[in-house]
């Protein structure tokens, strides 16, 4: 089973992009193969036989990481899988890529895997990094609805069948729309608790778009790929949790004029999924109306 890696760099952590490229270069089994986006901006020296594509302009995550897989081909297809790693991780064990391999060997119908996030220094994972809503043992692996975009294995059937990522999400949730895809196509997600990238702790709040970007693609993918009437349900439990966690006032008005431009605007095509997805989402432990 081959493997690839997909890395996307703003060009302004050299250091952190070389030692994860290190850590990809020491993986057991065979190489795997590494495209390095440079998104907007040109990249630095990089190990030989790194692949490479700078991209003129910041076209957003999903967007990013659709060229990084177009990299190896139409939909990946030059590969069997895909590690999407964020440039400041770095892979705590060796034989990540290996136990990926045996994963998607052992179960046909496993599409993606969440890897476990924990912070280099202190070794914890933060709860809203377990994508399942019951959190509380990060060590546990499961069935899960959704995964972690910058520390994730997907396998490129997953691709070929539903798409890639939502290029005009830009920033937020575009994770979550491919897994509602790819679970209504059948594909099944991971968590696997023992698949571990190291990253700094970083709030997501840092990112300047952060509260519009939340706000307007939550909007989006709940258009895009709810039943209808899930959709005011899905949306008003967000709007309520919002509230109930009391944002500042500047990042109340961001959210509130995202959650307009979501509705005032087309964040791509609808294709609503089936009830029995619905269904498997809630057996999974996740209903799509939170």
């Amino acid at each position: 089973m081959k493997v690839g890696a997909v890395v996307l760099t703003m060009g302004n952590r050299p250091e952190e992009l070389r030692a994860l490229l290190d850590s990809v270069a020491k993986q057991h089994g065979d190489p795997v193969e590494v495209v390095v986006v440079g998104n907007g901006s040109p990249l630095p020296a990089l190990p030989e036989g790194v692949r490479t594509v700078e991209l003129p302009e910041n076209v957003g995550i999903p967007a990013g990481r659709n060229v990084g897989i177009e990299a190896f081909g139409p939909g990946g297809s030059e590969v069997d899988v895909l590690l999407f790693l964020d440039d400041d991780g770095l892979l705590e064990r060796a034989d990540t890529a290996e136990l990926c391999r045996e994963a998607f060997a052992r179960d046909q119908k496993l599409g993606i895997i969440s890897f476990r996030i924990a912070d280099p220094e202190t070794g914890q994972t933060q709860r809203r990094h377990v994508p399942r809503l019951r959190a509380s043992d990060p060590l546990r692996s499961s069935r899960v609805t959704t995964f972690l975009g910058g520390a994730n294995a997907v396998r490129t059937k997953v691709f070929e069948e539903v798409g890639g990522l939502p290029d005009d999400f830009f920033y937020a949730h575009e994770e979550t729309d491919l897994a509602w895809r790819a679970l209504d196509a059948g594909w099944m997600i991971d968590y696997r608790a023992d698949m571990v990238l190291l990253h700094p702790t970083h709030a997501p709040s840092r990112h300047a778009v952060y509260h519009r970007m939340v706000a307007r693609n939550r909007v989006w993918l709940a258009r895009r790929n709810l039943p209808a009437p899930l959709v005011p349900v899905y949306l008003g439990v967000w709007f309520l949790l919002t509230l109930a966690r009391r944002p500042s006032r500047p990042a109340l008005r961001a959210w509130l004029g995202g959650f307009k431009e979501g509705w005032a605007t087309s964040g791509g095509p609808r294709r609503p999924m089936k009830w029995r997805t619905v269904w498997r989402l809630t057996r999974l432990g996740r209903p799509p109306v939170i």
